[in-house]
């Protein structure tokens, strides 16, 4: 499925970069709220942490068929965001991801200074913070005594962006994207007191609010 989303997305890229096509650089910001669920038939009882709030930051470039109205987007973003871990006194993670999303485009002219746009696209995350750590056996959550040991996320993402936005002036763009997570069963791995390794699910879907600056 992964093979054939990148090839679909590699197409509609080629398809937006004839000789006519309007190419800007610019500056991508924002913030993210994520709500992420540890999810493995070996607890006794998964866990998840309440909404937190992360930021994402890095370039992106544009590409635009005036008349068609079609384009695509591509970025390269550091995000920042974070999860509970299970403690007693809720300790939190902090996650960061080298960010490449590759998002399909349709805008709509409303008058010369305003547009809107609907966007869809692949997103690719790369872990490029701590991906291991060890729970306290004094300061486990009741339930989770037998997974006091090592926990280590898997290196790469794959996710799935669905948006929509305002353009101002031509070079100021507000957004906002809802990322799914299509990631496989081996999201995390634990290590259990007994020294077994069992395997889970990371569900991480994200909102995020964005401002653009093309140059």
């Amino acid at each position: 499925m992964k093979k054939s989303l990148v090839l679909l997305a590699i197409s509609a890229m080629c398809f937006a970069l004839p000789v006519s096509a309007q190419v800007k650089f610019g500056i991508k910001a924002g913030l993210n709220v994520n709500k992420v669920k540890w999810d493995s038939s070996n607890f006794n009882g998964n866990f998840d942490s309440n909404n937190r709030a992360g930021f994402f930051v890095g370039p992106t470039v544009s590409f635009t068929i005036p008349v068609a109205g079609l384009g695509v987007d591509a970025a390269v973003l550091y995000e920042n965001k974070s999860t509970k871990l299970p403690t007693t006194d809720e300790t939190t993670k902090t996650l960061q991801y080298l960010v490449v999303p590759l998002d399909v485009k349709y805008t709509l002219g409303l008058s010369s200074k305003v547009s809107i746009y609907g966007a869809t696209g692949p997103q690719f995350a790369y872990n490029i913070g701590d991906r291991d750590w060890s729970i306290d056996a004094n300061n486990v959550k009741a339930g989770f005594e037998q997974w006091k040991g090592d926990w280590e996320l898997k290196k790469s993402e794959f996710s799935w962006n669905v948006g929509a936005g305002v353009t101002v002036l031509g070079h100021i763009q507000l957004g906002y994207t809802y990322n799914i997570k299509l990631g496989s069963t081996k999201d995390f791995s634990i290590k259990n007191t007994a020294n077994d390794i069992k395997e889970g699910k990371l569900k991480d879907n994200s909102h995020k609010l964005s401002v653009t600056y093309f140059f």
